[in-house]
C-alpha cells in the first residue's frame, strides 16, 4: 500500500455466523471492510461466512470465543488486529433469547442471557474501548421489544434494557477519541431465532403490525449497521430503532 492510499477499515462481528451477524458482516463487507466473522460454537458455518465475502472479493477470516469470557475475547480482537493491522468497527450481534413469564422463569435461564447479553456486551465493549482505531465505531444490540413490553420477554428485555443504559456511558467515555458508540433495536426480524416456536397465525400477526405490514430482513437490520458504522458520525450515544415503525 503506497502512502497515498487510504486503509482498508476493518470490523468485528461477534456471532457473524447468525442471521443477523451474517447480513451485517457481508454487507460491511461490501462496503470495503475486511470483516472478522467470531463465532461461539460453529466454526463451520462461520467459515461459509468468510467464503461467501471472499467469492465476493473481500477479504474475512473467522474468529472463535465466548463473548462473556475475557481472555478469549481477547485473543479474538488480538487475531483480529494481527490478520488486519487495527479495528475500526465492532458489532456485537451476539445474543441469546430466552421467553417465560415473569412468574415462571428458570433462573437459571436468567443467568445464562445475563452471562452472554449483559456480561458480553460488557467484555466485547471493553475489548473495543480499548482498541477501536480513531474514526471507529462500536456498535451493541438492544431490542425493540423493549418498547412494546410482550408478555413472556420480561428477563430478555431486562437485558437488553442494560446494554441501553451501557451505550450512552461508554459514549461519554470515549471523549477525545473520535468513536462513536451506539446500539441498534431490530424489531421482528425473519430470523430463525424468531421463527422457532412461533405459529403461522403469530408470524403473520407480527408481520402485519408495522406500517410498512412486513417483517423485518436481515438485510434491513444491516443497513442500520452500516450507517452507524460509515457515515453517522454525528449520532452518537443513541439506540436506533429498526422496525419498521412498529414502534
Amino acid at each position: 500500500m503506497s502512502s497515498t492510499e487510504t486503509p482498508t477499515r476493518t470490523a468485528l462481528v461477534t456471532g457473524g455466523s447468525g442471521g443477523i451477524g451474517r447480513a451485517v458482516a457481508e454487507r460491511l463487507a461490501r462496503d470495503g471492510m475486511a470483516v472478522a466473522v467470531h463465532y461461539a460454537g460453529n466454526e463451520a458455518r462461520a467459515k461459509e461466512v468468510v467464503a461467501a465475502i471472499e467469492g465476493a472479493d473481500g477479504e474475512a477470516i473467522a474468529v472463535g470465543g465466548d463473548v462473556a469470557d475475557p481472555e478469549q475475547m481477547a485473543a479474538a480482537f488480538d487475531a483480529v488486529e494481527a490478520a488486519f493491522g487495527g479495528i475500526d468497527v465492532v458489532v456485537n450481534t451476539a445474543g441469546i433469547m430466552i421467553l417465560a413469564p415473569i412468574a415462571e422463569l428458570d433462573l437459571d435461564d436468567l443467568d445464562r442471557m445475563h452471562r452472554t447479553n449483559i456480561r458480553g456486551t460488557v467484555v466485547v465493549a471493553q475489548q473495543a474501548a480499548r482498541r477501536v482505531r480513531a474514526g471507529g465505531a462500536i456498535i451493541a444490540f438492544s431490542t425493540t421489544v423493549n418498547r412494546l413490553s410482550f408478555p413472556t420477554y420480561g428477563a430478555y428485555v431486562a437485558s437488553k434494557g442494560a446494554v441501553e443504559s451501557l451505550v450512552p456511558v461508554l459514549a461519554r467515555e470515549m471523549r477525545g477519541r473520535d468513536v462513536t458508540v451506539n446500539a441498534v433495536a431490530p424489531g421482528p426480524t425473519a430470523t430463525p431465532l424468531f421463527l422457532e416456536g412461533k405459529s403461522e397465525e403469530q408470524v403473520a400477526g407480527l408481520a402485519a403490525a408495522p406500517p410498512l405490514e412486513r417483517l423485518g430482513q436481515p438485510e434491513d437490520i444491516a443497513e442500520a449497521v452500516a450507517f452507524l458504522a460509515g457515515p453517522a458520525r454525528w449520532v452518537n450515544g443513541q439506540t436506533l430503532f429498526a422496525n419498521g415503525g412498529l414502534a
